[in-house]
């Protein structure tokens, strides 16, 4: 059975799809709501072989089934945020050891040592519920950072401690509160990447990307804007340095679909519905259907779109109601 080590160590194309085939067929035995699924697609597992033909598990299931296949009580329970009108998505997290390694060694990768940085989060949508995965991962990084913090609705405060904070700074916020500071303040931050990790949430009106990050950028003073890609259901993180192209570390691979014939995958340069395999998701699903819609460009790097609408939706979204 691969471990996390294991699979953070994973250095090379081959080594990834040897992991993922591994972890497939481990999953599909014990992952109950996985193996249904995979047996309501009419899939033999023996005759996957390779990671193209691995079925991917429409994250839908994250809400209704218990998505675990551990020997042990899982250790934490992270649910997606809630607008009220939808049933939040539940990972069962079987050791939180497993996600502190995965986000810190994603994080080294793109930013190096948390030690040298100063972080501070804004996301106070997040930080008003309990079960946030990405509270606990910016929480674990600051303590790693020695400086930096949580700010609610503070934005006096924030910016005052920013200012006269010597070291680099990452300013992590969701998209709504960064532009009601750069709105009520306009700071002019200085050696900080300003990075964006998604979600107006219905507290602001929707705009395109780019246009939020024009506005972000004149705000705050600074050429462009970072970004962070995750969710509740994954155990890894993306990240874009300012150009709206999203690297993955490489434990975690991202595919595109097509939106009508889920079971086809499109070329580098397409766009479609985003598959995530994240091999950090040992005891629960590595295998992902996401409902963002995007690109995959030709060195592995992606984009991201939108959502896909709930018309859009076919194939698997039927099974998913029939388990």
């Amino acid at each position: 059975m691969l471990s996390i080590d294991d699979i953070l160590n994973i250095a090379s194309r081959e080594a990834f799809d040897a992991a993922a085939l591994e972890l497939f067929g481990w999953q599909v035995r014990r992952c109950a709501p996985y193996r249904r699924y995979v047996e309501l697609l009419g899939v033999d597992p023996s005759s996957v072989q390779c990671v193209e033909d691995i079925p991917m598990m429409p994250i839908e299931l994250f809400k209704s089934e218990d998505v675990y296949c551990a020997d042990t009580p899982p250790e934490i329970i992270f649910t997606s945020s809630n607008t009220g009108s939808t049933t939040p998505s539940r990972h069962m997290m079987a050791s939180l050891e497993i996600y502190r390694k995965s986000f810190t060694a994603a994080f080294r990768a793109f930013y190096g040592d948390p030690a040298q940085w100063s972080i501070y989060g804004l996301l106070p949508n997040y930080l008003e519920r309990e079960g946030s995965s990405l509270v606990y991962m910016v929480d674990t990084l600051i303590k790693e950072c020695g400086s930096g913090g949580f700010y609610l609705h503070d934005y006096e405060r924030l910016v005052e401690d920013m200012r006269v904070d010597a070291k680099p700074k990452i300013l992590l916020g969701v998209s709504y509160a960064l532009w009601d500071l750069a709105e009520q303040y306009a700071p002019c931050l200085e050696n900080t990447v300003v990075m964006e990790t998604g979600g107006m949430k219905g507290r602001r009106e929707e705009i395109s990307k780019s246009a939020l990050h024009d506005i972000l950028c004149r705000g705050f003073g600074v050429e462009k804007i970072a970004s962070e890609y995750g969710m509740a259901e994954l155990t890894s993180q993306a990240y874009s340095a300012g150009d709206g192209i999203f690297r993955a570390p490489a434990w975690m691979r991202v595919m595109v679909r097509d939106v009508n014939d889920p079971f086809d995958h499109a070329p580098a340069g397409g766009r479609g519905g985003i598959d995530i395999i994240d091999l950090a998701n040992i005891y629960s699903c590595a295998f992902i259907q996401t409902q963002d819609v995007g690109r995959v460009l030709e060195d592995g790097a992606f984009m991201i779109d939108g959502r896909i609408s709930g018309s859009d939706i076919r194939g698997c979204n039927l099974l998913v109601h029939n388990m």
